[in-house]
């Protein structure tokens, strides 16, 4: 157990060290080539910090894990409201003035219901993969085209502000883009080995890996950028982040690891993880577009309440760890 928890640990590491370089330079990259600062914030920031999610779960469904992969990313977007918008929202309240967030959220929340419908089939197959990738490319164009059409948001301004402290060449941006590309594709492979090999070692299913160990690791990335983001009182890109990652997780990377190998999805998946994160995805919802007349604002008592949530799963999850007794999916 000692070498894979080792493998584990150095590919977490190494994990959020190479999303950071990818992030970066792409966001670098496509500001040199002209994309304005809010495009880059809904999509080469906000998508690019779930690299890490999509490279480790199509890595574990094409390596005969499936459950790794979906429980990767719920259990990130899980980790991604509770613990990362959660504790930065304790640490500081969050204003919320962004109409592209606004407009997002509504998106964010139909697409977890639609991954409910999913579920309660008990199979995620290739048909079902396509859709959800299909609705992932629809709404990247869409939001190109608005993103060119509105011009300017409170998210551009973040954004810009943010590649200006990250500013780099265009060939410095290219070099780190692919360092960071292979790096991650080299960690996530670590990763998943060790995650497997515990999993096995506990007796417990792959998906509870996926769902605490490697979701909360892969998540470093976004917990990163939005401490980072929050320095500089970039409160809509925290937000952005969050609920852009969510977006992609739920599908991007459930719909290419379903494409790559169909998903067994069993009852509690349904019952226990899906309905926490849609929980959690209507409570962000509420705090940030307002409620009552009140502005968008999540406070330090609403971050506490998505933190306290997290850690309860989480110590949840923990135990069924140490039990070794849940069912294998």
């Amino acid at each position: 157990m000692l070498v894979p928890s080792v493998a584990v640990l150095a590919g977490l590491i190494l994990l959020v060290w190479s999303a950071e370089r990818f992030v970066d330079g792409a966001a670098a990259t496509s500001a040199r080539l002209g994309l304005s600062p809010l495009l880059i914030g809904m999509l080469v920031i906000g998508f690019g910090t779930s690299a890490p999610e999509l490279v480790v779960s199509a890595l574990a469904a094409s390596q005969g894990n499936p459950g790794l992969a979906l429980g990767n990313a719920y259990g990130s977007n899980i980790a991604n409201i509770g613990l990362i918008l959660g504790l930065v929202a304790l640490i500081s309240p969050l204003a919320v003035h962004s109409g592209v967030v606004r407009r997002e959220l509504p998106v964010l929340g139909g697409v977890t219901l639609l991954s409910a419908l999913l579920l309660w089939g008990g199979l995620i197959g290739r048909l079902e993969a396509v859709l959800l990738l299909v609705l992932l490319a629809a709404f990247i164009g869409i939001s190109i085209y608005l993103g060119l059409r509105d011009g300017h948001d409170a998210l551009s301004s973040d954004t810009q502000q943010s590649l200006t402290v990250h500013a780099m060449s265009l060939k410095a941006g290219l070099i780190w883009t692919a360092i960071g590309l292979v790096l991650l594709v080299i960690s996530s492979r670590i990763l998943v080995w060790g995650a497997v090999a515990i999993a096995q070692g506990f007796g417990v299913s792959d998906l509870v890996i996926g769902l605490t160990v490697v979701a909360v690791g892969t998540s470093l990335p976004e917990l990163a950028s939005s401490i980072s983001a929050l320095r500089r009182r970039e409160h809509d890109l925290v937000l952005g982040n969050v609920v852009g990652s969510n977006l992609f997780n739920t599908l991007g990377v459930v719909g290419l690891a379903g494409l790559i190998a169909p998903i067994e999805v069993g009852g509690e998946v349904l019952l226990r993880d899906w309905s926490l994160m849609a929980a959690m995805t209507a409570l962000m919802a509420v705090f940030a577009m307002g409620w009552r007349g009140r502005q968008g604002r999540i406070n330090r008592a609403e971050g506490a309440a998505l933190l306290a949530m997290f850690l309860g799963y989480t110590a949840y999850m923990v135990s069924i760890v140490i039990r070794g007794g849940t069912p294998v999916t």
